[in-house]
């Protein structure tokens, strides 16, 4: 298993859920190092800009070497860069798209080839609720959210099945800079009144990769304690 972002939060989560099930599992990371009971699990962690497809090369070649080719993909990584649209640069509406949707799609390609070969393959999307409803200030981060949905059609001919889970408001360092007053109004729109655990989200992710979910490809997954209901 390969989960992009596995230093923290959805991807830490999913990381810790793999390495459970006697799973071989790399990470990629960029900002800090995963936590050091994940490395002595036996887990791979790479530092790469996910961004830069020289190093994302390099991560797979690191998997492939280590691991061999790899047969689930965690596609988690992702940035905010919030502003109203208004107000928004060309600079924040691309530096998010770069993160939440090119790299997505050349970290998806790239293990599409192997999984084409072996005849099989898991492909989970990690995107947001926001991606089927919007969010004020977050038009860029909604709308490469959104463009995910499109990545998961083509594949399922092949014996790959790709999916897409659509989070709401995680426990996660991207919601902790929340101000008190906007995670209250989120959490009044939820019905089950309460934030989700990253777990709570890796344990959608690893039914996904299972063999019980064989059958499921091209859907979309929202894990967002009912925010999305009636949308």
């Amino acid at each position: 298993m390969f989960a992009t972002g596995g230093n923290r939060g959805i991807g830490l989560a999913s990381a810790r859920a793999f390495t459970e099930l006697g799973d071989r599992v790399a990470v990629t990371c960029h900002s800090s190092e995963p936590p050091q009971t994940l490395t002595d699990a036996g887990c791979l962690a790479i530092r790469c800009d996910i961004t830069d497809p020289n190093h994302v090369e390099s991560a797979y070649q690191q998997i492939e070497e280590r691991h061999g080719p790899v047969e689930v993909l965690v596609a988690n990584a992702g940035i905010t860069w919030d502003t109203l649209l208004t107000r928004m640069s060309e600079e924040d509406l691309s530096t998010v798209l770069d993160t939440n949707l090119t790299a997505v799609y050349r970290t998806v390609q790239r293990a599409a080839h192997g999984m084409l070969r072996a005849g099989k393959g898991r492909i989970v999307l990690v995107s947001s609720v926001v991606a089927l409803q919007g969010a004020a200030g977050q038009a860029n981060y909604a709308a490469a959210k959104a463009a995910l949905i499109g990545l998961v059609r083509e594949l399922g001919s092949r014996n790959i099945t790709c999916n897409v889970i659509a989070p709401g408001l995680v426990d996660t360092g991207m919601t902790d800079a929340l101000s008190a007053g906007r995670r209250t109004a989120l959490l009044s729109q939820i019905p089950l009144a309460r934030s989700a655990h990253p777990d709570e989200t890796a344990a959608a992710i690893r039914f996904l990769a299972s063999d019980q979910a064989s059958y499921i490809t091209g859907a979309i997954i929202p894990v967002d304690g009912g925010s999305g209901l009636g949308r």
